[in-house]
C-alpha cells in the first residue's frame, strides 16, 4: 500500500532524501545465522513494498550482494551481505521473501580494520631496508640486493679502478638496460587483472546497497561514540536501568528494553543505502527514579484506556467499585476508585527520535479486568495494549496512539508490536517500526510522531 510521505519537523533542517533505501528486518539467531525480511524500499520519495518492487523473480531489495547495516535504536551492530533469497511459507500464511547471507559483527568489523593500520615508521626509512629508491609508474618493482651482484664478469675480468679509472664509466651502461627496456615495454600489454577490470560491466547506480566497504565500520564506531557523547551531555547522565522484577504487581520481565534475551531470536532494523547518512542513537538517557515515574504516568493513562475498552465491550465489571444494591440517604458517601486493571509482560521504551531532547515513550502491555463470580466465561479474555506518549518542553504528556484490542476481536482491531526506532527515510530522524498482528497474518507498519498524532509512512499488506 502506497502512502504520501508527510515532512518532518524537527529541530535541524531535514534533508530531503528520493532514495533507493531500504529497510529490512535482520533475524538473528543465537547460533550466529542471520536472515533478513524486506520490508519497505523508496525509490523517488515514494515507499513501496521491499517484496514485491521489480520482483522479477527476485525483489530488488534482495539481489545479491546488497549489503543491510543493522541498527538498533540508531546505533550500528553490524553488516549483512545478501547471498541469495528464497520464499518461505508460514502456518495460514502466504509465502514471503527472505534472504540469505553473511553478518559481520561491529566489532569483528573494527578488529579487522585496526589490523590493517598504517605502520608508524615510513617504508624505506628502515636501515635494513637500504636507502629510498624512486621507481617508474609499471616498471618493474627492482631488488635492493640487484644492483651490488649486476656483475656477472669473473673477478679476474674485471677492471681495477685505481690502476683503470676509465672502465667504471663503461661498465655501468651495460647493467641499466635491462630495467629500461621493461619499463616501457610493461604498458603496451595489459595485466589479466586489468583486463578483467576492463571487461566487467558498469555497476547499477541505482541498486540500493552499502557500497561502504571499511566505512561501515568506521560508522559503527563513530556511532558508537556519539551515543556516548549524547549520554554525557544529558543532565540525567544514566542510561535507562531494567524494569523492575516485581512482576506480580506490572508484570515486567528483568531483561533491559528493546534486548532479547542471549537463547531467543533478535530482531533487528536493517537500512541499505549506497549514499546515506551515519546512523545516529535515539535513546533518551534519564536517571531510574525519573524512568520510574514515567512508568507510573503511563501505566494510569494505560489503565483509563483498558477500562474504556472494556466498557465498550459492555464488561460489568469494567466500571467503579460500587456496590451493587444503592446505598441509604443515611450512609455516608465515600469516594470509590473505578476498578484497576492487572499488567502483564510490560515494556517501556523511551525514544528521542528528533534528538531535541523531547523524549516520545511507547509502553506495550498486556491486561486483564477483574472478574466476578458470573463472568467466569470471559475469565480468559486478555487486553493488548501499545500506547505512544510525547513529552513536551512544559513537561506535559500528549497522546499519540492508543491500540487497545483483545484475544476475541484481533479480526477487527489489529495489536501493534514495537520493533524499534529507525530513520526510515534518510533525514536524521528516527521513525517507529511497528509489526501488525491480525487473525489475517501480519504486516509491517512505519509511523512518524508529528506533535500529537502518528502518521503512517508506509502500511503493508497483512497476510504475510
Amino acid at each position: 500500500m502506497l502512502l504520501p510521505t508527510v515532512p518532518a519537523q524537527v529541530g535541524r533542517a531535514a534533508k530531503t532524501r528520493k532514495g533507493p533505501r531500504a529497510l529490512g528486518l535482520l533475524e538473528l539467531a543465537p547460533n550466529g545465522k542471520a536472515h533478513l525480511i524486506p520490508i519497505t524500499i523508496l525509490i523517488d520519495g515514494k515507499y513501496y513494498d521491499a517484496s514485491a518492487y521489480k520482483a522479477a523473480p527476485v525483489p530488488m531489495a534482495l539481489w545479491s550482494d546488497t549489503v543491510y547495516e543493522a541498527v538498533r535504536t540508531g546505533v550500528s551492530e553490524g553488516l549483512f551481505t545478501v547471498t541469495g533469497a528464497l520464499q518461505r511459507k508460514g502456518a495460514n500464511q502466504a509465502p514471503e521473501w527472505m534472504a540469505e547471507g553473511t553478518w559481520q559483527t561491529a566489532s569483528s568489523i573494527k578488529a579487522k580494520v585496526a589490523k590493517k593500520q598504517v605502520p608508524s615508521t615510513p617504508r624505506g626509512m628502515n636501515e635494513d631496508e637500504g636507502p629510498p629508491v624512486l621507481r617508474r609508474a609499471g616498471g618493474e618493482k627492482p631488488k635492493s640486493p640487484e644492483p651490488t651482484a649486476a656483475p656477472t664478469t669473473p673477478p679476474q675480468a674485471q677492471p681495477a679502478p685505481v690502476a683503470s679509472p676509465g672502465a667504471a664509466p663503461a661498465a655501468t651502461p651495460q647493467a641499466t638496460p635491462a630495467p629500461a627496456a621493461s619499463a616501457s615495454a610493461s604498458p603496451a600489454t595489459p595485466s589479466p587483472q586489468e583486463q578483467a577490470q576492463a571487461d566487467k560491466p558498469p555497476e547499477d547506480k541505482d541498486r540500493p546497497a552499502l557500497k561502504r566497504g571499511k566505512a561501515g565500520a568506521e560508522s559503527a564506531e563513530e556511532a558508537q561514540k556519539k551515543m556516548t557523547a549524547a549520554a554525557s551531555t544529558k543532565t540525567a547522565g544514566h542510561t535507562p536501568t531494567a524494569p523492575p522484577t516485581s512482576a506480580a504487581t506490572t508484570g515486567a520481565s528483568a531483561t533491559q528494553p528493546g534486548v532479547p534475551a542471549a537463547n531467543q531470536i533478535q530482531l533487528i532494523p536493517a537500512i541499505s543505502d549506497s549514499g546515506g547518512p551515519d546512523p545516529l542513537p535515539y535513546t533518551y538517557n534519564l536517571k531510574p527514579e525519573e524512568e520510574q515515574q514515567f512508568r507510573k504516568k503511563m501505566l494510569t493513562l494505560a489503565a483509563d484506556e483498558v477500562r474504556a475498552r472494556a466498557v465498550a465491550m459492555g464488561s460489568p465489571s469494567a466500571g467503579t467499585a460500587q456496590p451493587i444494591h444503592a446505598p441509604s440517604q443515611h450512609s455516608k458517601a465515600t469516594a470509590v476508585k473505578p476498578v484497576q486493571p492487572t499488567f502483564e509482560d510490560v515494556q517501556l521504551r523511551i525514544f528521542d527520535l528528533a534528538d531535541i531532547n523531547e523524549p516520545e515513550l511507547v509502553l506495550t502491555a498486556n491486561a486483564r479486568m477483574p472478574q466476578r463470580s458470573r463472568e467466569k466465561e470471559t475469565s480468559d479474555l486478555q487486553y493488548t495494549i501499545t500506547l505512544v506518549v510525547r513529552e513536551d518542553v512544559n513537561g506535559e504528556l500528549h497522546k499519540a496512539l492508543a491500540n487497545v484490542t483483545d484475544t476475541q476481536h484481533l479480526d477487527v482491531i489489529p495489536r501493534l508490536e514495537l520493533i524499534d526506532a529507525v530513520d526510515v527515510d534518510g533525514d536524521g530522524r528516527g521513525e517507529l517500526l511497528f509489526r501488525q498482528v491480525s487473525d489475517a497474518g501480519s504486516a509491517f507498519v512505519v509511523y512518524r510522531v508529528i506533535g500529537d498524532r502518528l502518521y503512517p509512512l508506509f502500511q503493508g499488506t497483512p497476510g504475510r
